[in-house]
């Protein structure tokens, strides 16, 4: 979950925000690993100097190898949903802490909703709105909703757009990178936000397991971070937990699960990254198979 992506690079350095572009310099690094042709095309021309410097510090500062982590993340939530539109192709898509995220333009989806905070949404319209016009990305039906995931209140709001827009049509729904900023039982509610929608027929949440809360890497993120107004705690998940909320026959992947499907071995031990997991729930008969 990003914030106040409009106010620029100057302001994205003192909050969450950063991480946005962060994410999309990680996945234009890595384009044959993420299949994200417009990853790099989402950071505005004059502040790709600054977001590559900025990556650079990170990497020094923390590990260097977030463009393996966010692209294996992506890639895996792209693949669910190519499988979820080969199920339905009447699909809807929900995507919470969306940032600068590229699926509703990779993937022909009947409709998609984007969720972020009021600033990160304002720049995430108008920077789409750039990108059709220069045709860089198709033009697609896309709802931008600003929300704070936090809020109850804005849940319950997001629940109902989603509702009326989807219409009775499968949800194809993903929270990604946002669940470990906001606290235990606010993640869970988002987690599970998916089953108020009615017909979700897959649910693909990122998510810090609780066994790597002790990670050294994944402390030195959170100091870097800090420092940039990104709350102190961090809320973590386990499989049995995720189970419990999402139903039996989870889909529960790690960053060295990933390295093997994706790139046939292991290149970098988990115990070097950042350990974000990709858990998948399927509704039955839908998609599960494959």
């Amino acid at each position: 979950m990003s914030r106040n992506t409009g106010r620029g690079l100057s302001g994205m350095r003192d909050g969450v925000e950063l991480t946005a572009y962060l994410v999309n310099e990680s996945r234009a690094r890595r384009p044959e690993l993420a299949e994200d042709r417009l990853a790099g095309a989402w950071i505005p021309d004059g502040e790709r100097g600054a977001v590559r410097e900025l990556w650079d510090e990170y990497a020094a500062a923390v590990y260097a190898h977030d463009d393996l982590v966010v692209s294996l993340r992506g890639r895996v939530i792209a693949d669910t949903l190519t499988r979820a539109l080969a199920a339905d192709p009447d699909t809807v898509l929900v995507v919470c802490g969306a940032g600068f995220s590229s699926y509703p333009w990779l993937l022909p989806f009947a409709a998609s909703v984007e969720v972020d905070l009021p600033d990160m949404v304002a720049a995430k319209r108008r920077r789409a709105a750039e990108l059709v016009d220069g045709g860089a990305a198709v033009d697609r039906e896309v709802h931008h909703v600003a929300a704070d995931l936090a809020r109850e209140d804005d849940r319950k709001q997001l629940t109902a757009t989603v509702r009326e827009l989807a219409g009775g049509r499968p949800v194809a729904y993903v929270a990604e990178g946002v669940v470990f900023y906001l606290p235990p039982a606010e993640a869970e509610a988002v987690v599970t936000l998916g089953a108020g929608f009615g017909t979700t027929a897959v649910t693909a949440v990122s998510y810090w397991p609780a066994a790597a809360a002790g990670s050294t890497v994944l402390a030195a993120q959170r100091g870097w971070f800090r420092r940039r107004a990104v709350p102190a705690d961090a809320s973590y998940l386990t499989h049995d937990r995720l189970a419990a909320l999402l139903g039996p026959g989870l889909e529960d992947v790690g960053p060295e699960d990933l390295q093997r499907r994706y790139l046939g071995k292991v290149e970098v031990s988990e115990a070097e990254l950042i350990p974000e997991y990709v858990a998948v729930s399927w509704a039955a008969g839908n998609g599960a198979a494959g």
